[in-house]
């Protein structure tokens, strides 16, 4: 497969695909002897990638991105077992309003109109109001007043919940763009410090945060796993945010 078919194209379509020697490509069309042509993926992301707010037309790819992204936290929040539940109701709570899971809290990467990776975000002071509509529900599923989730962002901190990517497009740093593009929000909205919490089995993940200047704080549990919460904080001066935008955009 070569991007620079030079026969003439007819029968135009679009897809992804993958070709035999393991690297992606964006299938724009055929030639008229049946070669494929198009772009590779990394002219692609550099060409297509736009960061946007999430709608509700994105509930099955996002919901299919958090339940990878953090697995047996979400048979917690959902109560459910089988995969096809359990991202049938973070879709439901995704198309709902006031919710730690609600589109209104997710930017997502986006390519041609796919979505290749999310990063979901809320201020830590606004998490227990966020658990409410899903601990309400997972009562009400289980049967048990009892329940409770656990706490996992500090008040005063704006926190990153989740951040995850397509398989396919990993390896190209759409991860730290979003990353970067929640530090953004971060400082818009005025917060002095951003959070989040990598598993103790993530020590890739881990390494990568320290060296965007994210510290260790201290261990807390989630689902009855140890994570370490990480924070960066920002010189919040008003006469310097402007600049710490830019340094963080570049």
């Amino acid at each position: 497969m070569k991007k620079n078919a030079k026969t003439k194209r007819h029968n135009q379509i679009d897809y992804f695909e993958n070709d035999l020697d393991d690297i992606f490509y964006y299938i724009a069309g055929y030639t008229d002897g049946g070669s494929p042509y198009g772009t590779t993926w990394e002219e692609m992301i550099a060409d297509e990638l736009k960061f946007r707010g999430a709608g509700k037309k994105d509930a099955k790819k996002v919901a299919e991105l958090i339940h990878i992204a953090i697995d047996d936290i979400a048979v917690q929040l959902t109560g459910q077992t089988k995969k096809e539940n359990i991202r049938e109701t973070l879709a439901h709570f995704f198309c709902e309003e006031n919710n730690r899971l609600s589109y209104q809290n997710i930017m997502v990467a986006d390519i041609l109109g796919e979505v290749v990776g999310i990063v979901i975000t809320y201020p830590g002071e606004d998490a227990t109001r966020l658990d409410e509509p899903i601990l309400r529900r997972l009562r009400k599923k289980r049967r048990n007043e009892e329940i409770i989730l656990d706490q996992e962002a500090d008040e005063g901190d704006f926190y990153i919940d989740t951040v995850c990517v397509d398989a396919r497009f990993r390896g190209y740093g759409i991860g730290t763009m979003l990353i970067k593009e929640a530090e953004k929000l971060a400082i818009q909205k005025g917060y002095p410090r951003i959070s989040l919490n990598v598993a103790h089995d993530n020590p890739l993940a881990k390494k990568l945060y320290k060296q965007k200047g994210y510290k260790e704080e201290k261990v807390i549990r989630i689902n009855g796993h140890p994570y370490d919460y990480m924070a960066n904080s920002f010189e919040m001066e008003n006469n310097s945010r402007r600049e710490l935008l830019l340094a963080i955009t570049s």
